[in-house]
């Protein structure tokens, strides 16, 4: 589990300028600090906050990394707090990852946290170091969609998995098989621990990108909550893993991002069905003809 009590910490701030969006700069800058000693990323309103332990900080090779960053254009400055002795686990639970509640259906909430009896699936994720870098609203759209469907028997793809939750969920509501893929490997770890967490056996965790779907399974259904980018230059690869007739959900970009998506999915022979919106972030089904 990630959270640990009474060490002493550094909080360092990043606040950068860029074109690019901002949540593609804080999944690659949280990927770049997890590769030297970082464990856990907050997003705020002036940029992201990174936690790493005394004894992991090492200055240079933050440095290091930063004048390295892998996208042109995005200069990164940053400041640094020492934290002296904090409860980390009572410091997540009352600022940064709140039980998020999907109408009296669905909980998701970490283990040291308190819910209510009464929902008809309960899932338990204790998240790693880049929890914080995506967003709840997208996650509330997707699990709101899968919510709806019945999936027993199902063949189901969870692309960019994150914590693992969607393709959890999928297997509480029947799917079989599930597979579950990420590219960053903390993800990858943190997607087989929430499984064995909420019993959820069945589901196959693989690491990598869109040549990691299996050529051998034609999916019912594919949910990737990513970015836009990387979403449309996916979109064909999930294609070819879609059955005639299959539906794909994507979410992870904005409203106003909708005509460009619908328009690389007509590219690659699929139709538009539905969408919906939360705070500005989208979410759209779309099926294969």
């Amino acid at each position: 589990m990630l959270y640990i009590i009474c060490m002493d910490y550094y909080e360092l701030t990043f606040t950068y300028q860029s074109s690019v969006e901002k949540e593609i700069v804080h999944d690659l800058l949280a990927a770049e600090l997890g590769e030297v000693g970082f464990e856990s990323f907050v997003e705020a309103d002036d940029g992201l906050r990174g936690y790493v332990s005394e004894k992991e900080y090492d200055v240079g090779a933050v440095e290091s990394r930063l004048a390295a960053f892998p996208l042109e254009g995005v200069a990164i400055r940053f400041t640094e707090k020492r934290i002296v002795g904090k409860d980390w686990n009572e410091e997540w639970e009352k600022n940064y990852f709140k039980p998020i509640e999907i109408g009296d259906e669905c909980v998701i909430h970490a283990s040291f946290h308190d819910v209510k009896p009464g929902f008809r699936y309960d899932i338990t994720i204790n998240p790693k170091m880049a929890f914080g870098t995506g967003n709840h609203e997208t996650t509330y759209l997707m699990i709101s969609e899968m919510l709806r469907l019945e999936l027993a028997g199902e063949a189901l793809l969870d692309m960019g998995c994150g914590t693992g939750v969607l393709a959890i969920l999928a297997s509480m509501k029947g799917a079989d098989p599930v597979v579950a893929i990420d590219i960053d490997e903390w993800a990858y770890d943190n997607a087989i621990e929430n499984s064995r967490l909420n019993h959820a056996g069945g589901i196959e965790v693989r690491l990598g990108g869109a040549e990691r779907i299996p050529a051998s399974v034609g999916f019912d259904l594919i949910f990737a909550n990513i970015n836009r980018n990387i979403l449309l230059s996916d979109i064909r690869h999930y294609a070819l893993g879609m059955k005639r007739g299959a539906s794909l959900y994507m979410s992870g970009f904005y409203t106003g991002d909708i005509p460009v998506i619908e328009a690389e999915c007509a590219r690659q022979g699929l139709r538009l069905l539905s969408s919906s919106e939360r705070n500005g972030w989208a979410v759209v089904r779309v099926e294969k003809e």
